[in-house]
């Protein structure tokens, strides 16, 4: 049975090999545009900076040099049911340097298109396992009414052990900010 997660729960991982699944629907926008929310996780170091630009997955470098992330692709509408963009991870085979993966969504171009995540409801975060049964989900509820990038969360090493920690934390700002924070 899944565990549910609340906002700054964590919780052990035991499997290596799972895959992150993050969902969201948009509500009409004001600007008419096409909402296009994009998924990211940033590969930490000790320090909460990357250990290379290439530890940085996103929808233009879908795979961590280790190998240990990859992502299955830019979804440009978020539309259907289930996940809409998803990162398969092998923490078996991670970088030893990386402590923390850094789990964020940010809606492109957000400004030019005057959307922010107060347009985007049933935004969610969960950990599957290679089986496709669903480990550990947590549910933004927050309104993010002036946010355009939002931590979901984030998967750290502590003494040997991965833990998922639900993080829900919303910042002004797009993808580049974030790149800006962890560089």
């Amino acid at each position: 049975m899944a565990i549910n997660l609340q906002k700054g729960q964590r919780e052990n991982l035991k499997a290596p090999k799972f895959t992150i699944g993050l969902g969201w629907d948009t509500n009409s926008s004001l600007s008419g545009a096409d909402f296009d929310l994009d998924a990211s996780v940033f590969m930490l170091g000790e320090h909460k900076k990357l250990i290379a630009d290439e530890y940085f997955v996103f929808y233009n470098n879908l795979s961590s040099p280790d190998g240990a992330l990859v992502h299955t692709g830019d979804n440009l509408t978020g539309e259907g049911d289930g996940d809409d963009e998803a990162i398969n991870v092998d923490l078996s085979i991670v970088n030893p340097q990386v402590s923390e993966l850094c789990i964020v969504v940010t809606i492109h171009e957000a400004n030019n298109r005057r959307q922010n995540f107060g347009q985007v409801k049933n935004s969610f975060v969960r950990i599957v396992d290679t089986d496709g049964v669903e480990i550990m989900k947590y549910e933004l509820e927050e309104d993010f009414s002036i946010e355009t990038a939002v931590e979901f969360g984030r998967i750290y090493r502590r003494n040997g052990e991965w833990k998922f920690e639900a993080v829900g934390v919303g910042m002004r700002g797009g993808l580049q900010d974030y790149v800006n924070k962890y560089q």
